[in-house]
């Protein structure tokens, strides 16, 4: 096992000669953690750092600030813009408990770096740096290159969207885009577009004679270990919540109270806990009807026949990952689907609620500017990838990915965009990692691919 310690000083000390491993030990030093819930955002420290280290190359570029979030924004090279990476620093919260590691020191057993953000998406961040210090030196570039590191894309984008808005507006919306967010070095062609989700219900207190009880549901993957709810994949993985609303259901228990390892809403929650009574002999207690139906409909919501407008290896997911009480019970449901509206999901899910929990609130939360990643493997970006990968060892074919990402703004203005990015895994979960040897790859996959395109 390697630590790779890291320097941290006001002054950032910067290494001109860095290459990605040492670049990405830096990145994954900052914690940039994404957590609204507890109003924690990431500082501009990590911004400041990327800023730093391209002006040491002799990149110039800005911090953008919106709303308390930044991105570092820059362009390489003159004329029409040709060509768009970009790539994100937040990261999703971690749990100490299941780590193995330190999550901001990156650690490295034999091919694997484990870190929080090693593959989403620091390593990307790294890697799309360090292809930009090369492409700076380029005499012949035909066409701009812009570049964007966003610091808010783990909590919807807006920074992206803004990005989008500002190319649309100023007449620089480039012809490809490279949204270096992805994983297994395999060019991704398509993606859901998700969609947040509030069930919300008032308690309903009634005494009941009996046992109380505890049960606890933990997060089974067999085969894909993670934590994403995108890559969650009913029949073969077990989601916490809806063992939980399985077992509620065939039984006559009434819940009192539910806690559990609740992170966002497209995380799959680490452990779930119910403290429940069980009707018959036993003492008085207080249980919550509202609590009980909300947690068995969960069954049926998950299974709700949403329609989408086009196909996906995926189809329509929906995962209940976040629940919390304030003075009522309210359940965060994550949908991903080929689709641009809200509405056969507000219908779909409304038919399901007024069957099994009428009295419930349905709240839909979208971006109307957002669309979806549809890009055709015949285009000519899909087939510049393939050969380059090809090239350098890696004989793959494009893919769908499980989630959204930030090129779902700007597919809308006609981007031909791919996400793509390093092998490694437990995304959004315990013990992330990416793999070095695959890694150590990805500045110059980046460097061939923008040169086929503008040389």
């Amino acid at each position: 096992m390697i630590n790779i310690f890291k320097p941290r000083t006001l002054t950032f000390y910067l290494v001109k000669s860095m290459d990605v491993l040492e670049l990405l030990s830096e990145l994954v030093s900052f914690n940039t953690v994404n957590d609204p819930n507890k109003g924690i955002k990431p500082s501009k420290e990590c911004p400041r750092f990327i800023k730093d280290q391209l002006d040491s190359w002799d990149i110039e570029s800005e911090i953008i600030e919106r709303s308390g979030y930044y991105a570092v924004y820059g362009e390489i090279g003159d004329g029409t813009p040709r060509l768009l990476f970009m790539a994100h620093f937040d990261v999703v919260p971690v749990n100490l408990e299941e780590w193995e590691t330190d999550p901001f020191e990156l650690t490295i057993k034999e091919n694997k770096a484990y870190g929080r953000g090693s593959a989403d998406d620091k390593g990307n961040v790294a890697a799309v740096m360090l292809a930009l210090k090369e492409l700076s030196k380029e005499e012949k570039l035909n066409g701009r290159v812009i570049f964007a590191f966003t610091g808010d894309e783990e909590i919807g984008g807006a920074m992206a969207m803004h990005i989008a808005e500002k190319l649309s507006k100023e007449g620089k919306v480039p012809k490809y885009m490279i949204n270096a967010d992805g994983i297994g070095m395999k060019p991704i062609i398509r993606r859901r577009k998700g969609f947040g989700v509030e069930i919300k219900v008032y308690p309903r207190k009634v005494k009941v004679k009996g046992r109380v009880r505890e049960i606890e549901f933990e997060p089974k993957t067999p085969v894909v270990e993670t934590r994403h709810a995108a890559y969650f994949l009913p029949g073969v993985d077990t989601h916490p919540m809806v063992a939980l609303s399985h077992f509620l259901r065939n039984s006559n228990a009434v819940a009192i109270s539910l806690d559990g390892a609740f992170i966002k809403g497209n995380v799959i929650p680490g452990k779930v806990k119910l403290k429940y009574v069980e009707p018959g002999e036993g003492e008085e207690v207080e249980g919550d009807l509202s609590l009980t139906a909300l947690l068995k409909a969960i069954v049926p919501i998950v299974r709700a026949p949403i329609k989408a407008e086009k196909y996906s290896d995926y189809g329509v997911s929906i995962t209940p990952n976040v629940y919390s009480f304030d003075g009522s019970h309210v359940l965060k449901v994550d949908v991903r689907a080929m689709s641009y509206s809200k509405d056969d999901i507000e219908k779909t899910l409304r038919e399901v609620l007024n069957f099994n929990l009428p009295e419930a609130e349905l709240i839909i939360k979208e971006n109307e500017k957002a669309g979806y990643l549809f890009t055709s493997p015949d285009d000519e970006l899909v087939r510049v990838t393939l050969r380059i990968l090809k090239e350098l060892g890696e004989d793959v074919e494009p893919i769908e990915g499980p989630g959204a990402s930030d090129s779902r703004y700007f597919t809308p203005l006609g981007v031909k965009a791919i996400d793509i990015g390093p092998r490694g895994g437990n995304i959004h979960g315990p013990n992330e990692y990416v793999e070095v040897d695959s890694l150590r790859k990805m500045p110059e996959i980046y460097r061939r691919i923008a040169l086929s395109l503008l040389l």
